[in-house]
C-alpha cells in the first residue's frame, strides 16, 4: 500500500513539475470553463436580419411588419420589391429569412377567407435558421389569432378551443443553445485534456528512457489514482462551479454524479494509459488527441441523433468512454436522472474500464518495472 501512495505522490508531482502537463490537465480545464461558455452567454440568437416582401401594402400588412420588427430574435433589414430580389439577398448572406406578404391579405381576412403567408429561411446555419423561423412563425401565429378576432366582428365569434396548449421547458428552461451544448462539451474537454496529459507524461518519459515503458503493479495503480484525482477535479469543476457561475441546469442526483463520474474518469484513465503507451514523444499526444475532439462529440449522439448515424459508427462509438460518459453526466446533472435510467451507460463504462484496464496492463505492466513517473 505504501508503494501505491508513493506512486500517487510521484504522479501528482510529475504533473505539477511538468509545465506542459499542468497547463493541459489543470490550466486548460479552468481556462476553458470561462472561455468556452462565453460564446453562448446570451443563450439565444438576437437581431438576426429578416427581409419582408409586402405585396399587399395595406394597414394589415403594415401592422404585421411592425410586429415582426419588434421581435428580439429578428430584425427587419429591408423590404425588397419582389421575392426574386429578396432571394438574391438571402443567398448573398444579407439576411437569414424572408417573409412574403401576398396581395389581398387584408381583403381575405375581412371576407373570412383563409389568408396565406410565406416564410423562407437560410439553411446554411441551422441554429440561426431555426431561431428565425421559429420566432417569426410564432409572431405570424399571434397575428393570425388577432386576425381571427377581426373576422369574428363580421362573421360572429367562434367558440373557444376546448384545449389550450401551454409549453414549459422542463430542463433547459431558457431553451438556449448554451444550456444544450456546453454541459456535454465540458465532459469532452475533461476527457481530452486528461488523455493529453497522460500522453504527454508517458511520451516524455519514454523519450528519456529510449524504450517501451514498464511499471510494476503498485506503481501503475498509483499512477492511475493520481490521474483519476485530476480528472475528477476537472469533471466536478464543470458540473458544479462552472454550471453555477454560467447558470446552466445543474444539481440533479449528486450521488449518482459521484458514482457515474468516478466510473467515467476511471474508464478514461484506463483508456488514456493504453493509448498513451504508444506515444514515443510528448508531441504525439497533442497531434492525435486534438484531432479527434469533434468526431468524439458527434459520435456521442448528443448533438447528432444516433438514428442518423451509420450503424458501424454507432457500434464503434460504444468503445469510446466519451459516448457513455457525456450522456451519463448530462442526464444525471442536468436532467436529474436516476441510476436505473442510466444503467446502460454505467454498465458500458464498467465494461470499458475492464477492457482498457486489461489492455493498459498488457502494455505497461512488468513485475520489475520502474518505480514511478518523473519529469
Amino acid at each position: 500500500m505504501s508503494r501505491i501512495w508513493h506512486s500517487l505522490r510521484q504522479t501528482l508531482l510529475a504533473v505539477l513539475c511538468d509545465r506542459y502537463a499542468i497547463v493541459v490537465m489543470v490550466g486548460a480545464v479552468i481556462l476553458y470553463s470561462f472561455f468556452y461558455p462565453a460564446a453562448y452567454r446570451h443563450q439565444v440568437a438576437g437581431n438576426l436580419p429578416v427581409l419582408v416582401v409586402d405585396e399587399d401594402h395595406s394597414a394589415t400588412s403594415r401592422e404585421l411588419l411592425r410586429k415582426l420588427d419588434s421581435l428580439r430574435v429578428a430584425h427587419v433589414v429591408g423590404q425588397p420589391a419582389d421575392l426574386q430580389e429578396a432571394r438574391a439577398q438571402l443567398e448573398a448572406g444579407h439576411a437569414e429569412g424572408i417573409v412574403l406578404i401576398p396581395a389581398n391579405l387584408e381583403r381575405d381576412i375581412l371576407r373570412g377567407h383563409p389568408a396565406k403567408l410565406v416564410l423562407l429561411g437560410n439553411g446554411a446555419y441551422l441554429g440561426r435558421a431555426s431561431w428565425v423561423l421559429g420566432s417569426v412563425a410564432d409572431a405570424l401565429g399571434a397575428f393570425g389569432r388577432e386576425a381571427a378576432v377581426t373576422q369574428a366582428a363580421f362573421m360572429g365569434a367562434p367558440q373557444a378551443p376546448p384545449v389550450t396548449l401551454v409549453q414549459r421547458p422542463l430542463f433547459n428552461t431558457q431553451e438556449g443553445y448554451g444550456s444544450a451544448i456546453v454541459p456535454g462539451v465540458a465532459e469532452l474537454i475533461v476527457h481530452q485534456t486528461l488523455l493529453m496529459g497522460i500522453g504527454v507524461l508517458l511520451g516524455g518519459r519514454r523519450l528519456v528512457l529510449g524504450r517501451r515503458l514498464q511499471f510494476d503493479l503498485p506503481t501503475l495503480t498509483g499512477m492511475a489514482l493520481g490521474f483519476g484525482l485530476i480528472g475528477l477535479f476537472g469533471l466536478f469543476w464543470y458540473a458544479g462551479f462552472t454550471a453555477w457561475v454560467q447558470d446552466y441546469p445543474r444539481g440533479g442526483n449528486p450521488l449518482g454524479q459521484l458514482l457515474g463520474g468516478t466510473l467515467f474518469i476511471a474508464a478514461t484513465v484506463a483508456f488514456g494509459l493504453f493509448v498513451g503507451s504508444f506515444f514515443r514523444t510528448r508531441e504525439r499526444a497533442f497531434q492525435y488527441i486534438i484531432a479527434t475532439s469533434i468526431p468524439l462529440f458527434f459520435l456521442a449522439s448528443l448533438s447528432w441523433p444516433a438514428v442518423m448515424t451509420p450503424r458501424p459508427l454507432v457500434w464503434l462509438a460504444q468503445l469510446l468512454p466519451t459516448t457513455s460518459g457525456i450522456n451519463l453526466m448530462v442526464r444525471l446533472n442536468q436532467m436529474d436522472a436516476s441510476l436505473a435510467e442510466v444503467s446502460r451507460e454505467l454498465i458500458t463504462l464498467a465494461a470499458l474500464l475492464v477492457l482498457y484496464g486489461a489492455l493498459a496492463l498488457w502494455r505497461l505492466h512488468s513485475p520489475k518495472g520502474t518505480k514511478g513517473i518523473k519529469s
